[in-house]
């Protein structure tokens, strides 16, 4: 640059900047070819899948192992919560999250084995078996083999189904975000996965020589650097790299983040468009200097900006497509005015999460339970015709009305649910047709598979706060549509 006093622009910044968001793959497929793909490097972010993470407890059981596996063919990520960390190795494999914990013991449900939740499918129960003629793995109760004789081995119905998932559910609603809220960065747990989706995007690219980086420090993300109008320059910033499938926020009202500033004002953008180089929409915001504040951002405020001049004729964003997100510090507003609030040099900004909030209430607590939990004792049952777990309740230390307390406690705490009681289990092949009922009359029975996919559907559903029993027609189905077999549940009183 001819002009002596002009800072120097850095080349290797920019290109490391073009590289790390691949905007120029040649260069990216060359730097991986010299040093060895990292082993942090991530092309691909799902922007529905690897902000959160669903706990599955009784993840070794019959159902729970199912479970665990259908949410990661999902590419969901998934916690096991486990008693036996080898037991569980040789079920699930050597590439499940595992934490070790026992619902029956409230104080092994630790922040360490919470944090992050986004939801919670729990198919813990006591273990049945026969007394005896049996074989050692069990094979004929999962067969659903008739026994005169049964018992319960090892920990009691009420410290397991009531207790136990009365542990578990106290634990989740101090974990779990607000019922119409969606979580999509929690800084306040930070993980390399969340470190490696941000990337510094200054005015470096422009020729300026502002910098900045984002840390994850003291439970929190610090957005932080030098911002410098030198060089034509005036902004800083830190991005994600784009999401692939986007983030889908539709039914939201707009995203909130939790921020202690420094007194300037930031610039937040979503982006629905993958281009290095295109439309976003941005939203300006004011922090106080020390202060944590709360920032919401209504999609319906957004304004589309290219390069910062406003699109006049830009649509509204499309909130169910959104590919990335920016943080900004800049001396511009819009259309060539000035940052009212903007200060050259040392900057930090603190941020806490980012949520989307405003949303309609989805399940964020689904509790596998048993067909017949309010039979035993009912006036006019006709115990010859019922199954063998209301005949035999009492034998079984009650676990059928221990079972209906830990369904009421899950009612009683205010957590979005489903409650599925599915009849006799078996080990058969599942895809067959299902029959929901309500009122628990109904007798038949379900394969595991079968009840391991409906908990997952559970929480795709836009209906909460419901129970219901299900079984199994004869015929396999070809199709499912899960949102009419759930939209016509009525919800608890």
């Amino acid at each position: 640059m001819a002009d002596k006093n002009r800072s120097q622009w850095n080349l290797c910044r920019f290109i490391e900047t073009l590289t790390y968001f691949e905007v120029i793959p040649f260069l990216s497929w060359v730097q991986q070819l010299i040093q060895g793909r990292p082993q942090d490097y991530q092309p691909r972010t799902d922007g529905e899948n690897n902000m959160g993470v669903i706990l599955v407890a009784g993840a070794t059981g019959g159902v729970g192992k199912r479970v665990v596996q259908k949410l990661r063919e999902r590419g969901k990520k998934v916690r096991a919560l486990v008693r036996d960390i080898d037991k569980a190795r040789s079920i699930l494999g050597d590439d499940v999250d595992l934490v070790v914990a026992d619902i029956t013991k409230p104080e092994t449900l630790t922040p360490i084995v919470m944090a992050n939740i986004q939801a919670v499918i729990c198919c813990t129960a006591v273990r049945v078996q026969p007394v005896e003629g049996d074989t050692a793995d069990r094979a004929k109760y999962y067969q659903g083999v008739k026994f005169y004789q049964p018992e319960i081995v090892g920990d009691t119905p009420e410290n397991v189904e009531y207790q136990g998932v009365k542990n578990l559910v106290t634990a989740a609603a101090n974990y779990l975000p607000a019922t119409n809220e969606k979580l999509i960065f929690d800084f306040t747990h930070p993980s390399t996965e969340l470190k490696n989706i941000w990337g510094a995007l200054d005015d470096v690219v422009m020729g300026g020589v502002s910098a900045s980086n984002i840390q994850l420090v003291e439970n929190t993300a610090l957005f932080a650097g030098n911002v410098s109008t030198a060089n034509s320059g005036g902004f800083a910033s830190v991005r994600t790299r784009n999401f692939e499938p986007p983030f889908n926020l539709s039914g939201y009202e707009g995203v909130e983040l939790r921020v202690k500033g420094d007194g300037q004002r930031y610039k937040i953008f979503l982006r629905t468009e993958t281009k290095w180089d295109g439309l976003g929409y941005s939203y300006s915001f004011d922090t106080v200097e020390n202060t944590w504040i709360n920032i919401r951002v209504p999609f319906a405020e957004l304004v589309p900006v290219f390069r910062a001049k406003t699109v006049q004729d830009a649509p509204p964003i499309d909130s169910s497509r959104v590919s990335s997100f920016q943080l900004m510090l800049s001396k511009f507003e819009y259309d060539g005015a000035l940052n009212p609030k903007f200060s050259a040099g040392g900057f930090a900004l603190h941020i806490e999460f980012i949520k989307a909030y405003g949303g309609v209430n989805t399940p964020k607590f689904v509790l596998v339970s048993s067909a017949g939990v309010t039979r035993p004792g009912r006036p006019g049952i006709n115990l010859d015709e019922e199954p063998p777990a209301v005949r035999l309740n009492d034998q079984l230390g009650g676990i059928l009305t221990w079972k209906l307390k830990g369904e009421d406690s899950l009612r009683a705490s205010g957590i979005p649910y489903t409650i599925i009681r599915p009849c006799a289990l078996t080990e058969e092949a599942g895809s067959k047709a299902l029959i929901f009922e309500q009122g628990d009359n109904i007798r038949g029975k379900i394969s595991r598979e079968d009840v391991a996919e409906l908990c997952v559907q559970a929480l795709q559903q836009k209906k909460c706060n419901i129970t219901f029993e299900v079984k199994e027609e004869t015929n396999v189905a070809e199709f499912v549509d899960w949102h009419q077999l759930f939209v016509n549940l009525e919800a608890d009183r």
